[in-house]
């Protein structure tokens, strides 16, 4: 007996290592998971933050072109309100899914930001139903969905935590102003 009694330290020593080894190995594995279980959600956040931003900027290119054929835009494509109609019902129905999938991913302050560049889509819609001719009153719905799409993509960033971004308004270029513009144009192509 006296020999078990001189090894049970040594034993003793041996299960606490174990004991450590498959606590540290458990722990390490826990941190691991949650860790990619995180970057998988964050991943799949920016999908539906990136799917609903490009559903509703389908709809809102669509209105400038109806907005041009009416007189109130300068996009040089324009789509009288007959022929945009069918399409601005199926760039309608593309999005809803993309705002389901949002409100279940998203977070409340970026929701909340998408809501609102929706609700002045949809103001840009009814001006344009409308029949409206008014390119100062059109100018103020942009500037308003402008600020709307920037004010979504910074919610985004927030929420991702990424750095921040460019604010989308890009100068037109000197010695090519697109007609009717303000020189203040949205994107590369002139438009926002």
């Amino acid at each position: 007996m006296s020999a078990f009694i001189q090894q049970l330290p040594a034993l003793m020593g041996v299960v606490i290592g174990a004991l450590g080894s498959y606590w540290a190995v458990a722990r390490g594995d826990r941190v691991r998971f949650r860790r990619e279980r995180e970057a998988r959600w964050e991943e799949r956040r920016l999908a539906v933050y990136t799917e609903y931003a490009r559903a509703l900027k389908q709809s809102v290119t669509l209105t400038y072109r109806v907005a041009a054929s009416l007189g109130n835009d300068p996009h040089p494509h324009p789509l009288t309100p007959e022929e945009a109609a069918p399409l601005i019902a199926e760039a309608t129905v593309a999005r809803d899914p993309y705002g389901e999938a949002l409100l279940l991913l998203g977070a409340p302050e970026v929701v909340a930001k998408a809501r609102e560049w929706v609700v002045t889509l949809l103001e840009m819609e009814a001006f344009l139903r409308a029949r409206t001719a008014d390119p100062q009153a059109w100018q103020a719905l942009l500037e308003r969905q402008r600020a709307g799409r920037e004010g979504y993509y910074s919610a985004v960033r927030g929420d991702l935590a990424l750095p921040p971004g460019h604010s989308a308004r890009w100068p037109v270029l000197p010695g090519r102003p697109l007609s009717g513009s303000t020189g203040d144009a949205g994107s590369p192509t002139g438009r926002s």
